[in-house]
């Protein structure tokens, strides 16, 4: 087998390391990001929900630049919630900032009773743009 080609962003070695999983994963032109959270510098979760995803767009960001792409670049989406009925808005409003205009990515929001101290989970799959001029 192949050795993965594993992203890390900066400043987060660590916590992946601490935790034994790649944040992305490059494989045949695309870009596989494992599940971003809102976390702080230390790992911990951020308390306020529309800062926690924020940040953990910022966090998704941060791993789809360190693999050579961008938001635009997204073509899978899935998204984790701990309470979709009462979430829903906020992360609505968060998004339609994060992709203002089509064509948008698709999507699958999924309700779990468990995200180990966070309450919004997103992982991505992104096509890893051709080199200009190639």
């Amino acid at each position: 087998m192949k050795q993965r080609d594993v992203v890390f962003p900066a400043g987060r070695q660590a916590l992946y390391e601490h935790h034994r999983y790649s944040p992305a994963v490059r494989s045949n032109g695309l870009l596989f990001v494992s599940g971003q959270v809102g976390s702080r510098e230390d790992g911990s979760p951020e308390p306020d929900f529309e800062a926690q995803v924020r940040l953990a767009f910022a966090n998704l960001q941060a791993t789809l630049q360190a693999g050579g792409c961008g938001l635009d670049d997204i073509v899978d989406v899935t998204t984790f919630h701990t309470d979709p009925e009462r979430q829903f808005g906020t992360l609505l409003t968060v998004k339609n900032e994060v992709f203002p205009q089509a064509p948008y990515p698709n999507w699958t929001a999924i309700g779990v009773n468990w995200l180990a101290g966070f309450d919004f989970e997103i992982k991505v799959i992104a096509r890893i743009p051709e080199p200009v001029g190639a």
